[in-house]
């Protein structure tokens, strides 16, 4: 059986145990396609088959994309990554770190180099009490998005600076709102709406023709449909979450976060230019240097004992893993390995010695790297030969 056909069989027993109702997985080395294909339903009662122009929720994937985005900035001198985020963002001034004694001063201001990281002490929704915090600027923006309005980019995220931090920034790591304040650094320092900078910087000279913050109503029969698992199947999933899930408009916050959608082949020209050290078609997005630099790991020993267990071998950096220790993953890998995921199961790795690339979407929440990834890329990796 060759690889296309056991990376099939593999997408095909997802779909079948119910780990998710539609996956599609691309593979690109040197340049050039390897292969392409996907298994299950981009909607169930419509028994619509995934395709490969199909447009996915990326959610978390959008990260790198925000992360690129900066590091434009940073090149042309428009932002120091020493910058404090409140130079920006006034919400960020006078930062104040819990305790359960009580808020303290921080003893410095939150930088732009911690949104990258982070290690910016901010929190996600959550339970503790600075996650309740940021619940609570959630909540208000889900009910006016639900009216028909919504917080700004700006006004978002200055309401999130008003929160107390969850420690001193730069000392730990902690999976965070940073990719969205990034966004509104971004805004605020260029003088552009976020998603305005995405699109003249990033989707127009890359040819990411459906990637952005909302669908159309002309490419809504290529929106695939969200689901969630329950137990013996799946059902639709509309909620909002992370102040997203309106896709029929424009947002009025664009979440550098979670924000996006994309395709395949979108996010397959943003992945290459990142393997052709910041090039793409004839089109200088980034300096070679800019892009060495981005995809290196950023964090010292004391914040990289706080990645979650999943991340054993890599360290994280500009808003994606790095794999820094080969061995200690799951699986097989290379050192210099790059990329990031989303929640609902859009996947991406980037092989920079090996020039290679590999893509995977989904329609399902809680996903992230899934079982079914991890297979995929162990068959992908051995057929490269690519094993130690």
């Amino acid at each position: 059986m060759n690889l296309e056909k056991r990376v099939q069989a593999c997408l095909e027993q997802a779909v079948a145990n119910h780990e998710c109702a539609g996956i599609s997985v691309l593979v690109r080395k040197n340049g050039q396609e390897v292969f392409f294909t996907a298994a299950g339903h981009a909607d169930v009662a419509t028994a619509t088959p995934v395709a490969r122009d199909h447009i996915f929720r990326l959610y978390s994937q959008s990260k790198p994309i925000t992360a690129a985005a900066a590091m434009i900035l940073m090149e042309r001198g428009v932002i120091d990554l020493m910058d404090p985020v409140e130079k920006f963002l006034p919400g960020f001034a006078n930062p104040k770190v819990y305790t359960p004694d009580g808020l303290v001063p921080a003893q410095r201001s939150v930088r732009v180099m911690d949104l990258l990281g982070m290690t910016a002490g901010l929190a996600y929704p959550d339970a503790d009490p600075v996650g309740q915090y940021a619940a609570s600027v959630f909540i208000e923006d889900h009910q006016l998005i639900q009216q028909g309005g919504g917080m700004s980019t700006v006004e978002f995220c200055n309401r999130l600076g008003q929160q107390p931090l969850t420690f001193p920034p730069g000392t730990h790591w902690r999976y965070s709102t940073c990719a969205d304040i990034l966004g509104a650094v971004i805004e605020v320092a260029s003088g552009k709406p976020f998603e305005d900078f995405l699109q003249d910087e990033l989707f127009d000279p890359l040819g990411m023709k459906d990637t952005a913050f909302w669908v159309p109503e002309d490419k809504r029969d290529r929106f695939v449909t969200c689901y969630k698992r329950i137990p013996g199947g799946l059902e639709p999933f509309s909620q909002l979450h992370l102040a997203v899930g309106d896709y029929t408009r424009k947002p009025a916050f664009a979440s550098g976060g979670a924000g996006l959608v994309s395709t395949l082949d979108d996010y397959a020209a943003f992945a290459q230019m990142l393997l052709n050290l910041g090039e793409y078609n004839g089109q200088r997005i980034l300096a070679p240097e800019t892009v060495r630099y981005m995809t290196q790991a950023q964090l010292t020993p004391g914040p990289r004992a706080d990645l979650w267990d999943s991340l054993e071998g890599y360290s994280y950096g500009k808003l994606m893993r790095i794999c820094t220790d080969p061995g200690q993953w799951v699986g097989p890998t290379r050192l210099g390995e790059y990329g990031w995921d989303g929640w609902l199961g859009s996947y991406f790795a980037n092989f920079p010695a090996e020039q290679l690339t590999i893509l995977s979407m989904q329609n399902t929440t809680d996903t992230g790297t899934s079982t079914v990834v991890r297979k995929v890329r162990n068959l992908v990796l051995a057929a490269q030969g690519l094993c130690p």
